[in-house]
């Protein structure tokens, strides 16, 4: 199945039978609008936010209706096994509403409510972070497909020329102005460039494998992608970018707001050892009841509950909590260490890409000069054909090696980004949600 873009501007792929083209914007786009893993991390947010308002219910009244209808056995029903009081059971029926209102627990709801509330923005941050590797991953799915049609590119080319060297030299050698050793060289170099060109082909097939996973799509598509321009700048203050993710990595928003989250769990387990304050207030009718009881009855009263020992649960609940809070503590210190090393190493293989993609431009245009001097002294015969193919060698080499180091820098460019955070906020410059 084949797939492009829709007309209008839109991103969204559709089905077609010319052959499609897709950007990188694009790829993001379908990618953050189909993968599963953004649909899983924002239905887990989703999912937190709920957790917010189940705790926070806690400080609404709660009413229920009862119905309640008795049929006693006797008269008298007050002797009976199994408790220390046992009211009169009357035959009845009565309908009535029953409301409960929190007072007070000291602050134990309120400090839970804010540590769900810190949850929820763990998790919305969590969805961020996955959004930002997914899109990470797509930019090296994407840059890894170029640079495998660019070396096929290479391969073609390569066969292209070793064919035509290889009928040069059969024909000379027809002519006996060659010999069929020089043939037989001629014959290697041209298989050794067919299975280049094999291995090449499945090295596309593989990366466009990957990329339709990473934009969602269980079949592999066939796309027609758009050559990204390289950044004309690059940044060079490893310091402002490592400022720059500590500040805004949602990976390391997460940690902190876990971490505020178990302090106030911590806080809230405080709370355990006080009391609870609540009212409560009944009211309804009774149709049928005993003729010594009233028609309708209400009441109204406050009720206050004060734990006194429960086998130190409440103690070890405290402990645990702030054992708890403290183990976040450290989680987030050396997930901000890790971010510094990511950055710095990032920082530092691109600009080891940069350097080698002006190299391999250098080693590109001495290795054809080579060829072409080799080639030509063989054409005169002051050269043997083992010299020409060891210039031939050397010039796929190289453009396969400067091929690989264009899209290594734009590769590690995206990894920068992601490093510092900026994956996403570059994302959402260009309108990809």
């Amino acid at each position: 199945m084949i797939w492009q873009l829709a007309s209008g501007g839109g991103s969204s792929l559709a089905e077609t039978n010319v052959p499609g083209t897709l950007t990188l914007a694009n790829a993001r786009a379908v990618a953050v609008r189909n993968h599963p893993k953004i649909s899983e991390a924002q239905l887990r947010a989703l999912a937190a936010q709920q957790m917010v308002t189940e705790t926070r219910s806690a400080f609404f009244p709660t009413a229920s209706l009862n119905v309640t209808a008795v049929g006693s056995g006797s008269d008298n029903t007050r002797i009976a096994a199994g408790g220390l009081n046992n009211p009169t059971v009357f035959d009845r029926n009565a309908e009535g509403l029953i409301v409960n209102q929190l007072i007070t627990d000291f602050g134990r709801t309120a400090n839970l409510s804010a540590s769900y509330k810190f949850r929820a923005r763990a998790e919305d941050q969590n969805a961020e972070a996955a959004r930002e590797l997914l899109l990470l991953q797509v930019a090296i799915g994407y840059f890894n497909t170029l640079q495998s049609q660019a070396v096929l590119g290479v391969a073609q080319q390569t066969v292209n020329t070793r064919q035509l060297l290889l009928d040069q030299v059969s024909t000379l050698a027809s002519n006996k102005l060659k010999s069929e050793l020089d043939v037989s060289f001629a014959r290697v170099a041209l298989e050794e460039g067919n299975l280049l060109l094999a291995r090449s082909r499945n090295d596309l097939k593989a990366a466009l494998a990957a990329l339709s996973t990473l934009l969602g799509f269980r079949e592999q598509q066939e796309f027609q992608l758009v050559e990204e321009p390289l950044p004309t700048e690059y940044p060079t203050n490893i310091s402002e970018l490592i400022v720059t993710a500590l500040s805004r990595r949602p990976d390391l928003l997460r940690f902190r707001d876990e971490r505020d989250a178990a302090a106030k769990l911590a806080q809230a387990e405080k709370k355990l050892d006080y009391p609870t304050i609540a009212a409560i207030g009944v009211a309804g009718v009774s149709p049928i009841h005993d003729d010594r009881l009233k028609d309708d009855y209400a009441a109204a009263g406050v009720n206050l509950s004060l734990p006194l020992f429960n086998g130190n649960l409440f103690s070890a609940r405290k402990k645990e909590a702030a054992l708890r809070a403290k183990a976040t503590v450290e989680n987030l210190r050396d997930a901000e260490n890790n971010v510094t090393r990511d950055v710095r190493v990032a920082w530092l293989n691109l600009n080891n890409a940069v350097e080698r993609l002006k190299i391999t431009e250098a080693l590109v245009e001495n290795a054809g000069k080579a060829f072409d001097l080799a080639q030509a002294r063989y054409k005169v015969g002051s050269s043997s054909i083992v010299e020409l193919s060891q210039a031939q060698l050397n010039l796929t080499g190289a453009q396969i090696a400067s091929t690989a180091a264009r899209y290594d820098v734009q590769i590690q460019q995206a990894n920068l980004d992601y490093q510092i955070g900026g994956v996403a906020s570059e994302a959402r410059r260009k309108g990809i949600h």
